[in-house]
């Protein structure tokens, strides 16, 4: 007798070991997703403006991090209407928190509920260590790692349909551990949204609830069918539990004229194996489950934010961009002289590549923009020096012909409008090439990347249609200039 206590409690304490380093290392996944979290949370590099229209995407980091703070399991619980959704989860509360009904439209928004996974469950003293279930033994550490909320949802055949499916699809991307209640065979309409749900990756328990309803014949045919055939493909036989939550049972009465009648009670919940499926789960993967999937979630949530704030950075971009074409094609357009039309021409694209860098939140200086314009120039290699090429013929032959222009008596004022237009055009191209190049290195944190200079240029210039910006920049220029009326002068 001595010697099997002797093994049982080797056993024990070779159990109390496993399960410390396990319980060690559910922390650390739990400190590490903290870190990173609140890594991702503190460096959001959001301005006022671009926070404007993102504050559900924001929250939800925040309210992951509160998740991960408070190491908070989160159960939700799936199902049409009328399966017992709501009374599975009133059942495991041991209180009626979350509304019930027979009727569409009961449940019409998420609610949840804290569990104290504790409650309800038949823990005899009596029994020694070795004969209770290991799921009762170890109940305490889920204290330890963590609280348990229940999220009721609507009937995923609730009317408003897309509404509900959004809703759906957002708990169950939240969610730790999945609940789906069927109430016999399962239909088509559960199945499909059985499937969409086990794409979300998440553990999930099919819970065949309303099981007092059938009898034991009936009922174990149902259970086979669902394991067998039904969601063979989709669940383990070990994710499948059954559960009455809310039965019902037939009492004997006496009716007013004396003769016998039945009445139907309800009575206690049968939903222990669920709650000790699910108490194996958290007790076996509780804090990793809340990591893991607390990580996942907000890894989608920031890859949003990240694209929203980099398409309002691009907009805001592509109009400093296109300001800055305009104000070179018409200061250039507007100079005679050559020397200030390069110089002027050079001082614009700097302003606007500083002005790109704050847009960016990129900090740069003068000598830094100036360097940063000097790598594209020499990148873009031939369109820089055709530019400099077409503004000394360009600037020569404009400042000739605006010197003929009284002698003439404004003959040579079209062909100065003409050539300026023209300039200015081709001062604008190179313009809109040096800002979209310096738009990819900032949108990169002033990197190129794994690629040089030469090769990001070369990409982005092989994508402009010079043909297109060319026109656009002309047509443009000609209406904020009023040249249209002197060249139609000019005509006459």
């Amino acid at each position: 007798m001595t010697e099997v206590s002797d093994f049982s409690n080797v056993d024990r304490e070779l159990d109390d070991t496993i399960l410390s380093f396990a319980d060690i290392q559910a922390e650390l996944n739990l400190r590490r997703a903290k870190d990173a979290l609140r890594d991702i949370v503190e460096n959001l590099d959001l301005t006022a403006q671009e926070r404007t229209g993102l504050e559900p995407e924001i929250g939800g980091l925040e309210t992951m991090l509160d998740k991960l703070e408070r190491a908070c399991v989160q159960i939700a619980v799936f199902g049409m209407v009328g399966r017992g959704k709501s009374s599975v989860l009133n059942a495991l509360l041991g209180q009626n928190v979350f509304e019930t009904g027979p009727t569409h439209g009961v449940t019409r928004t998420t609610t949840i509920g804290q569990w104290d996974v504790g409650d309800g469950i038949d823990d005899d003293d009596d029994l020694p260590d070795g004969l209770r279930p290991a799921t009762l033994r170890l109940s305490p550490v889920i204290y330890r790692l963590s609280q348990v909320e229940l999220i009721d949802t609507p009937g995923i055949d609730e009317v408003d349909g897309e509404t509900r499916e959004l809703l759906a699809r957002r708990v169950a991307q939240q969610a730790d551990l999945i609940l789906f209640v069927v109430a016999g065979d399962i239909t088509k309409v559960e199945y499909a949204a059985l499937s969409q749900l086990r794409e979300a990756g998440k553990p999930m328990l099919l819970v065949f609830n309303k099981i007092d309803q059938y009898p034991d014949a009936d009922r174990l045919a149902i259970y086979h069918k669902i394991r067998d055939d039904r969601v063979r493909e989709l669940l383990s036989p070990d994710e499948i539990v059954m559960a009455a939550a809310s039965p019902l049972t037939a009492q004997a009465v006496r009716r007013p004229d004396g003769s016998m009648g039945v009445k139907m009670t309800r009575s206690l919940p049968q939903v222990e194996d669920l709650k000790l499926k699910i108490l194996e789960i958290l007790d076996r993967e509780g804090k990793s489950l809340v990591a893991l999937n607390t990580m996942l979630c907000a890894g989608d949530i920031n890859e949003q934010l990240v694209l929203r704030k980099m398409e309002i950075r691009e907009d805001a971009a592509n109009r400093i961009i296109w300001n800055g074409v305009m104000t070179k094609a018409v200061a250039i357009a507007l100079n005679p002289l050559t020397v200030i039309d390069l110089l002027s021409g050079a001082v614009i694209d700097v302003v606007m590549i500083l002005t790109l860098s704050k847009v960016y939140g990129i900090a740069m200086t003068e000598a830094g923009a100036v360097e940063l314009l000097q790598k594209i120039a020499i990148s873009m290699g031939g369109i820089t020096a055709g530019e400099l090429l077409a503004n000394f013929g360009l600037s020569s032959l404009k400042g000739l012909l605006g010197l003929a222009t009284p002698a003439t008596g404004g003959l040579a004022l079209g062909p100065y409008v003409s050539v300026a237009v023209t300039q200015a055009a081709i001062a604008g191209v190179s313009c809109y090439g040096i800002g979209q190049v310096t738009k990819a290195y900032l949108a990169n944190g002033a990197s190129w990347g794994d690629e040089g200079p030469k090769a990001v240029v070369s990409k982005i210039l092989a994508s402009l249609d010079e043909d297109s910006i060319l026109n656009r920049i002309k047509d443009e220029l000609r209406a904020k200039l009023n040249l249209g009326s002197v060249e139609k002068q000019q005509s006459h």
